[in-house]
């Protein structure tokens, strides 16, 4: 090999023990954050609630039936999750891997290497999170159209329709995923045009295709009754109001040092394919991912780290496109773009043990258990609890304890902002409505509000605290949380 080439795959090499020494890591995490609150979720599904309907919740239901089918395979323990969430990392760097593999050897590998440092480095509450599980649906939507587009009439329409499947399942997780579904029948209706075939037959294979998973989530919920309550909780908060709710600045990234060596990385392979016009179907279509990816997290607007997800995933593809071909061709690009990647996987390191040592994880954990405990000894069969909180562990406690909720609401924080409007009083109203009609054995109130406040929140809510307080008494108090139990003659 040429001694730019042994470089090369001394970066990769570098890049594989960054990965087992995160992974190595990473085999603590416990189930945590969104992951138990999607968990509780499918297992009132499970149970025979309706989505929307007994469960208000923004999220699309594809994100509710693969934590469903964890939780029936796996369990609903820490050790099941870990093997979910590295299984689901497994097969999203296996088709990063098989997408590269035209570009070499090293490309391959070091990309698949590349995003699985990025979600080991995330840290315990990236795991299973919504836009990582899209991540192989639009790695898979993209491989389909390339190998289409490579093999004009080699295998029919195959490649497109699978192409087309991936990325409407991808929709039924997060239905951002759309915007990459327009862009890849852009790009298929313009390729047919190139190769002389009908455009019209081509973009109905993907696009039909497309539209399956959710047309049958759409069938599902609307044969569970729920298709109604989905509808006005999309039209008349999610889009009115929560889509405002807790948006950051244009400008901020989370960990917006790591994405100095990335973004340099996908500069230096992309300027070294547009100089000698080497921007085929594969790198065209990962750079479409690219700007994908970033209208993904922009679009959104609360700048979550995990809103990243997708354009991590495909930056990741051209930050290492261009090794081979630079380490056999172009010395100094190839020194700058192994020295950027060098730098990346050492700022992921450094990163992963940062997630490591953070103490937030466990301690929602522990909250979850000691509001476990709390509750145990005021429970008996057919009780069910309340409780006031976004993701500090309230759900997860009941998610332990079996224990159902009188109410639909997952959730508190729809109760605290835009109080004035219709939408929120009729919220508020049925909150009240049905814990006055079947009043839970506890409501637990959580101190951390979302996005702000405290246990001062509940203050704008007379007639919740005065509900409380003619029907409940303070039973115990933990790290973060009160519990109040019924008095006995309310």
């Amino acid at each position: 090999m040429k001694r730019t080439s042994v470089a090369s795959a001394a970066v990769v090499i570098v890049f594989a023990v960054v990965v087992v020494r995160l992974l190595a890591r990473s085999f603590a995490w416990p189930l945590v954050h969104d992951a138990p609150v999607m968990h509780y979720v499918a297992w009132r599904i499970g149970e025979g609630a309706v989505p929307y309907r007994d469960l208000f919740d923004m999220n699309v239901p594809g994100t509710y039936l693969l934590h469903l089918a964890a939780l029936r395979v796996l369990g609903a323990g820490d050790g099941g999750w870990r093997a979910f969430d590295l299984a689901w990392l497994a097969a999203t760097t296996v088709l990063l891997a098989v997408f590269a593999r035209p570009w070499g050897a090293l490309p391959a590998v070091g990309a698949a290497l590349c995003f699985a440092a990025y979600h080991l480095a995330g840290g315990a509450w990236n795991a299973g999170q919504r836009d990582f599980l899209l991540c192989p649906f639009l790695i898979a939507g993209a491989l389909g159209v390339a190998v289409w587009a490579e093999r004009p009439g080699g295998d029919g329409h195959r490649s497109l329709q699978l192409a087309g499947l991936a990325v409407g399942a991808g929709i039924t997780i997060k239905p951002h995923a759309a915007a990459l579904a327009v862009a890849l029948a852009f790009v298929v209706g313009m390729t047919a045009v190139r190769n002389g075939g009908s455009t019209t037959a081509a973009l109905a294979s993907f696009l039909l295709s497309a539209a399956l998973a959710p047309a049958a989530m759409i069938l599902w919920i609307g044969s569970l009754g729920g298709l109604r309550a989905w509808r006005d909780i999309v039209t008349q908060y999610l889009i009115p109001l929560y889509s405002r709710l807790g948006r950051a600045e244009p400008w901020t990234v989370d960990r917006w040092h790591l994405w100095v060596p990335l973004g340099a990385a996908v500069v230096i392979s992309l300027m070294s394919a547009l100089s000698e016009r080497r921007l085929a179907m594969r790198r065209a279509l990962a750079t479409l991912g690219v700007g994908y990816g970033a209208l993904h997290f922009l679009a959104q607007g609360k700048h979550w780290e995990y809103h990243l997800y997708p354009l991590a995933a495909f930056a990741a593809l051209l930050a290492f496109a261009e090794l081979d071909v630079l380490a056999r061709t172009r010395r100094l690009p190839a020194a700058a773009l192994g020295l950027v990647l060098a730098t990346l996987a050492l700022v992921l390191s450094a990163k992963g043990a940062e997630a490591s040592a953070s103490a937030w994880p466990l301690e929602k954990v522990r909250r979850a258990d000691a509001v476990a405990r709390d509750l145990t000894p005021l429970l008996r069969a057919g009780d069910t609890v309340q409780v006031l909180d976004t993701t500090d562990g309230g759900l997860h406690a009941l998610l332990r304890l079996h224990v159902r909720q009188p109410t639909r609401f997952l959730y508190d924080f729809q109760f605290f902002h835009d109080t004035a409007t219709p939408v929120v009083r009729a919220l508020r109203a049925e909150l009240l409505h049905d814990l006055r009609a079947h009043p839970p054995r506890a409501i637990v109130v959580f101190e951390r509000g979302w996005p702000r406040g405290g246990y001062e929140r509940l203050e704008t809510f007379p007639d919740l605290v005065a509900f409380l307080d003619e029907a409940y008494r303070p039973a115990a108090r933990g790290n973060g949380y009160v519990v109040h139990a019924r008095r006995h003659n309310p």
